[in-house]
């Protein structure tokens, strides 16, 4: 049995006024227990919506939610354990911080959930240390934490309610890459050590692509497509007439595709990328060039008016230096250089013969 599921759900924003909107329509969805999920849509397909609906923050006007097989709506109580058990980060949750610390502030979840001081304090600090926030952080006031600092404090206190399905919105949205990487790492970390469901919503294709084992897009309140990241990002005409593209990576491969390589269609990582092109080393005439091929070729000795006798460097023996030796003249200028008298020649002093 799915472990959070939706049954034709649909909602509108101001019904029955002239402003009215259909923000997503007839959506059935269902997710597993330790999947991991992403969704992508352009801007206003639905998605915020759509998952503002998991956890019973907005009700649907028509369908239904399920989590664990109960209707979240069938009683305000259950839609209360519901929301401690589907926890929601917003997008920029930095901008919820408001207790007077950075503990205080994970704490709050944990305590709304009516636990005893010392499961609190366990709980704030399991979390701190899935998003990476050291214990000196934690007195500190979180308008002194940094930007990457404050949204893993926030994320923190979703965590610290031990949720079964993690939802995200944007948690990268703005970070520098090194940001991102580590709060993608933090998320793992939870999702691995609790075996949690994680639900991420966002713009980054290849963030996606390297992360989810699934991916459902909106368009226009509806899903327009749904499979495996290899399924999804395979269709990159499709992607881009509803407003998004594929990985760079898949993109690279297309456009090598179009020059005649041919490669598969479902490559959206590098890694994937260098294992095909490896794979077709030596094949397709894709291979390494032999010496001499293409013109290459290391000059002779006196080619290009080059002497190597010149210099007083005289060289014996194979190519490949084996049984080879040098011998650097000891005679001519300060630079230890033999100047031959053919190229320079002296003028007789008298002194005998010249050199």
């Amino acid at each position: 049995m799915p472990l959070l599921r939706t049954e034709k759900l649909t909602h509108v924003y101001s019904a029955g006024t002239p402003f009215e909107r259909v923000a997503i329509c007839d959506i059935d969805f269902t997710v597993e227990k330790g999947e991991y999920l992403g969704i992508i849509g352009a801007t206003g397909s639905g998605k915020s919506t759509f998952i503002q609906h998991l956890n019973g923050l907005l009700r649907p006007t028509s369908g239904s939610v399920f989590f664990d097989g109960r209707d979240i709506h069938e009683s305000k109580d259950y839609t209360r354990k519901a929301r401690f058990k589907v926890g929601l980060v917003f997008q920029y949750p930095e901008y919820q911080l408001f207790e007077a610390t950075v503990l205080d502030d994970i704490a709050f979840g944990p305590k709304n959930m009516g636990l005893p001081a010392p499961d609190v304090r366990e709980r704030v600090y399991e979390a701190a240390g899935f998003v990476g926030l050291g214990e000196s952080l934690l007195e500190k006031s979180p308008f002194e934490l940094s930007g990457g600092q404050k949204r893993r404090a926030a994320i923190a206190g979703v965590i610290a309610m031990r949720p079964e399905v993690l939802i995200l919105d944007e948690p990268t949205a703005g970070l520098d890459p090194r940001g991102r990487d580590e709060i993608v790492g933090n998320i793992m970390n939870y999702k691995r050590a609790h075996n949690a469901t994680v639900i991420m919503v966002t713009h980054n294709m290849e963030e996606i692509s390297r992360t989810v084992d699934r991916i459902i897009l909106f368009d226009n309140g509806s899903v327009a497509m749904e499979g495996t990241p290899a399924q999804v990002f395979s269709k990159n005409e499709e992607l881009v007439s509803l407003g998004l593209t594929a990985p760079k990576v898949t993109l690279v491969a297309a456009r090598l595709r179009a020059l005649g390589v041919p490669l598969r269609r479902d490559i959206y990582t590098i890694a994937q990328l260098r294992q095909a092109l490896g794979e077709m080393k030596g094949k397709f005439g894709i291979r390494n060039p032999e010496p001499g091929e293409f013109g290459i070729r290391n000059p002779e000795p006196g080619e290009f008016g080059i002497w190597n006798s010149e210099f007083g460097i005289k060289r014996t023996g194979n190519d490949a230096g084996s049984d080879s030796e040098s011998e650097i003249g000891k005679t001519g200028n300060d630079a230890g250089f033999a100047v031959p008298s053919s190229q320079f020649p002296v003028e007789d002093d008298g002194g005998g013969d010249h050199a």
